[in-house]
């Protein structure tokens, strides 16, 4: 998760000049060398599996290396999209025309302070939530089934059985790739809602602390193996998918609707509705990234035919598509 761009309007934007990509990496390789990478295939990065190579990729390992990257997109104006685990994404075909930065291990950590916990933006929130169980602090428990580094967890306001990440969040560290320097944003101010925030666009999230509650170690231990049993039951989790494909609307669920329409099994190429849970897509081998757009659009038209609701997408899309999902 925690996927996300700035630069050209998500989803659209023609092909980066040669001249300004190559202008990107010089910059980049000034400071970063050999770690700044061309052609980059993003499939294997995302759940998906599928979509095209970004122009210029980089794991940042420091604020010098998100520093480079600013100044790099600063100079130049190249689009710019941040991956997290890659679930809740879906890379287009022809992949992204700029630069794609996924925080590395210098950002894979975590802290503890009383009933706080502090991590940076690579922390796996299942792993983070693991840390809370070693130290019998609950409050993160839910945590453990989802599939996001942190940052994306916090950017996405991230949430699984009845409870969401903003619940236990206490302050976020962002660098600001606008402005080429960090900050520290409270909790309150970070304006999340229901699968959002209002965190700008050029905002990457490279830390956060959770305040949580001493626990029963027993009771944690046990909540954690419901939260994981519930989704090996209900999720398709042998096939690439990104997660819940449709944020549920006001007063009702996305799945119960599209299992009600018959829509379980509907396929456009190698996209399909899962038989398992109908607000997931998985996809096959040789799945083209415009055949889970279409899919998605065409389930988007028969429940709004049928209980007059457009269903909005979590997945987030990165690079040009011809047809929108909105």
């Amino acid at each position: 998760m925690s996927d996300h761009r700035y630069g050209p309007e998500p989803g659209r934007g023609g092909e980066a000049d040669p001249g300004v990509i190559a202008r990107a990496e010089s910059i980049l390789r000034a400071a970063c060398g050999d770690r700044v990478r061309t052609g980059f295939s993003l499939a294997p990065l995302t759940t998906f599996r599928i979509g095209g190579p970004a122009a210029l990729f980089l794991e940042p390992q420091s604020a010098g290396d998100l520093s480079a990257a600013s100044h790099a997109v600063g100079e130049t104006a190249l689009p710019v999209a941040v991956l997290g685990k890659g679930s809740n994404v879906l890379v287009a075909d022809a992949g992204f025309p700029g630069l794609v930065l996924r925080l590395g291990k210098g950002f894979r950590w975590a802290a503890r302070d009383g009933t706080r916990l502090t991590a940076g933006g690579a922390m796996p929130l299942p792993a983070l939530a693991g840390v809370a169980l070693a130290h019998t602090l609950g409050g993160l428990e839910f945590g453990v089934a989802i599939p996001a580094s942190l940052g994306g967890a916090v950017r996405m306001n991230a949430g699984a059985h009845g409870h969401s990440l903003d619940e236990v969040l206490e302050q976020l560290e962002v660098f600001s790739l606008l402005a080429g320097a960090a900050r520290t944003v409270p909790a309150r101010d970070a304006g999340f809602r229901y699968r959002g925030s209002s965190l700008p666009d050029d905002d990457v999230v490279v830390a956060a602390t959770v305040a949580l509650r001493p626990g029963e170690q027993g009771e944690i231990r046990r909540l954690m193996e419901e939260a994981r049993a519930w989704r090996r039951a209900t999720q398709p989790l042998a096939e690439p998918n990104c997660g819940s494909v449709f944020k549920n609307p006001p007063d009702g669920h996305a799945a119960r609707m599209i299992e009600e329409l018959g829509l379980k099994g509907a396929a456009v190429g190698g996209a399909t509705v899962s038989a398992k849970h109908a607000n997931f897509i998985v996809t096959s081998p040789g799945t083209r990234a415009a055949d889970v757009v279409t899919l998605i659009r065409q389930v988007q038209q028969r429940v709004n035919e049928r209980y007059g609701i457009t269903l909005e997408p979590e997945v987030r899309l990165v690079g040009t598509f011809d047809l929108a999902i909105r």
